[in-house]
């Protein structure tokens, strides 16, 4: 099942085929006793927010009362108007006029899942452990969330964090996996400590080279020997200021869905090395060679190459510093404006490990641009906010497109950049449709 289809109308089709293809792993037998007692339990305790104490008890194809009482095909725990893109696992991003915050409440960042959430409870967060350990690691320990908290420094950062298939849709030939369109992309507040703190509590060996992780998810077959993602970064990603070990977001716990109790934070980068659950940190003398390290998974082609072509894992890279990109988040798409005012358009952007110089607005398809107001970040590695009024010269349909240009000049391409197997890294110029009447 790629995306959902409605709880409602999965339930009214086959109750017992809905239970598996909501609520079960693959391996697990299709009734209710069985997902009861495997990841089916956390896959609906996600769902609704909390633990079933009587889920041993509960029949067969039934839904749950929460879910079924609702308006929509399905909801996600404290989210606000997400699209849910893929059921197993669980993905979902944010329409564009959603994310005008100018931090990202936790209800509209997007969601990326590898594999099956822990089942975590609020009990007592700061007796979840991590162990740091890797071949190049000196005095190897583990450390529980409330060590982190008494022996290093608190941060509080606005990070932005974006997944690297973010724009996957426009791709053609089409790329595998999440169709995302602009959605996949945030920039709350996190706090926690720093990566480099803890690294160098636990001592860094001279041939160290990456800082990986592994996450408390399980795998999508509940095979307990296999992982669902294991990545990481270069040393020196790791030692930035920036990089955290993040138990809060915009003040408060960090919720399931991103990561609680605990995640790694290495802003700039696809978010898929930003580990969720975190349970396992390794200092690697080496490439690190987890789950979706290798092969084609979060790497583009080392040159160009046409669109459709094969290419040989051994002639991909791995994707590192994310490429500048804005989204206009107000107006919504579509709107109807009057011909007589201008129109006020906002946004974000970004650009990676670097910083935006300057944000232009297009009304004419790119042909000329007019330069926007673009506000600081509030740290490094945080989005940048810029607004424009937009005057149109006729009545009609009209487009209007935003381009940002990073530090290094490098600016967004007026349409799809490099296409590559895996449908990463587009970063092509986002616009809104408008139509201006008298």
């Amino acid at each position: 099942m790629s995306s959902w289809k409605g709880i409602h109308e999965l339930y009214r089709a086959n109750p017992l085929e809905a239970d598996r293809l909501l609520w079960e792993r693959e391996s697990e037998p299709l009734s209710r006793r069985g997902f009861l007692r495997g990841s089916g339990l956390v896959a609906m305790s996600t769902a609704l927010g909390a633990t079933i104490p009587f889920a041993h008890l509960m029949p067969g194809g039934l839904i749950p009362a929460a879910l079924a009482e609702t308006v929509d095909p399905f909801e996600l725990p404290g989210k606000d108007g997400l699209v849910i893109l893929n059921d197993r696992p669980i993905n979902a991003e944010t329409p564009a006029h959603l994310l005008d915050d100018d931090i990202t409440p936790a209800s509209r960042l997007f969601v990326r899942n590898n594999g099956i959430p822990p089942a975590v409870t609020d009990a007592n967060p700061d007796d979840w452990n991590v162990t740091i350990d890797g071949e190049s690691c000196a005095r190897p320990m583990t450390l529980s969330l409330a060590d982190l908290k008494k022996k290093f420094r608190h941060r509080t950062l606005q990070l932005q964090l974006e997944c690297g298939g973010n724009g996957r849709s426009e791709f053609y030939p089409p790329a595998r996996g999440n169709q995302w369109t602009t959605g996949a992309i945030g920039c709350p507040e996190w706090t926690g400590v720093r990566l480099r703190d803890v690294l160098e509590h636990v001592g860094i060996k001279d041939d160290a080279t990456y800082v990986a992780y592994e996450g408390a998810d399980a795998h999508l077959s509940g095979d307990p020997s296999k992982r669902p993602i294991s990545r990481g970064v270069p040393l020196a990603k790791a030692r930035e200021n920036e990089s955290l070990l993040a138990w809060a977001m915009n003040g408060e716990r960090l919720p399931p869905l991103h990561g609680a109790p605990l995640r790694m934070l290495c802003a700039g980068w696809p978010a898929s090395v930003s580990g969720k659950w975190l349970a396992r940190l390794m200092v690697r003398d080496r490439v690190h060679d987890g789950e979706k390290m290798s092969g084609q998974s979060y790497r583009v082609p080392c040159t160009p190459v046409a669109p459709g072509t094969e290419v040989a894992d051994a002639d991909m890279c791995i994707i590192e510093s994310m490429p500048v990109k804005s989204l206009i988040t107000f107006p919504r798409s579509g709107i109807v404006h009057a011909r007589d005012a201008a129109l006020e358009v906002r946004g974000h952007a970004w650009a990676g490990d670097t910083r935006v110089a300057g944000v232009h607005t297009s009304i004419d398809f790119g042909a000329t641009w007019q330069r926007a107001r673009l506000s600081k970040p509030a740290n490094r590695l945080a989005w940048q906010h810029f607004d424009a009024d937009v005057k149109f010269p006729a009545e009609g349909y009209f487009e209007v497109w935003a381009r940002a240009t990073d530090a290094a000049g490098r600016a967004q391409p007026m349409v799809l950049p490099g296409w590559n197997p895996r449908g990463y890294l587009n970063n092509a110029c986002h616009r809104i449709a408008v139509q201006v009447a008298a």
